[in-house]
């Protein structure tokens, strides 16, 4: 470990079809517990590994930037949305590499244990780890991550030195260390709004409001919809 210091930037990536308030309370906890400088929300374009999303990257990029713009550590960063081709974490972290080239800034690729379990499928995977620390966070509905031994071998053994406890450890190199967080697990899906919305009835209180009204303004999930 260097006695350098880096600043941490947190990057949240996600289809956020339509963002919901579970995505935004991991966000603003883990800018605490990781005493982030910032967190960029980084919504895909076309994934690889799910299906593609229902609303258009239009609508997922407004509604996105209408849940975090009054936060002044919350960011939007359209870059896969202006990529053609499917969507790489490894490409967004490449890119966000050089764009720092010379800054102190390490950054901490956030990560559902649900993806992170399944991190062997992913392009490129193992490039990850040279270029971010992850950052793994439970999810409601799906395996609680506790202990390694339940990693999958490939997984299990690129991990096998990288885990840390310690987040200022994260600070002290550039990538390389796999730190898991403990966050509120609000059991929300944006599934569940979806259909909630296209069955009429009330996702209040599930997303912001200001999301929830350009939804009803522009019938995104419904069966007049105009998001193509």
């Amino acid at each position: 470990m260097s006695n350098e210091t880096f600043s941490l930037i947190g990057i949240y990536g996600g289809t956020f079809d339509p963002v919901h308030f579970g995505h935004l309370r991991v966000a603003e906890e883990l800018i605490e517990i990781l005493q982030l400088d910032e967190i960029r929300f980084v919504p895909a374009g076309h994934p690889r590994l799910r299906n593609e999303p229902i609303a258009s990257q239009h609508h997922r990029k407004i509604m996105l930037y209408e849940a975090i713009r009054d936060n002044k550590k919350f960011f939007l960063d359209d870059r896969e949305l202006r990529r053609s081709g499917e969507s790489y974490s490894v490409a967004s972290l490449r890119e966000l590499k050089e764009e720092f080239k010379g800054k102190k800034v390490a950054f901490c690729f956030i990560i559902g244990v649900d993806a992170f379990l399944k991190l062997p499928n992913w392009h490129l995977w193992r490039e990850l780890f040279e270029l971010s620390h992850l950052v793994i966070v439970n999810r409601p509905g799906h395996i609680s991550f506790q202990h390694q031994a339940c990693l999958p071998p490939k997984l299990q053994e690129a991990c096998s030195d990288r885990w840390t406890d310690d987040v200022n450890a994260l600070k002290h190199v550039s990538s390389g260390f796999v730190f898991t967080a403990e966050t509120t697990l609000l059991d929300i899906s944006s599934t569940t709004i979806r259909a909630y919305i296209a069955a009429e009835k009330s996702a209040r209180y599930l997303l912001p409001d200001n999301v929830l009204n350009y939804i009803g303004t522009h019938h995104v999930y419904t069966r007049e919809n105009e998001n193509r």
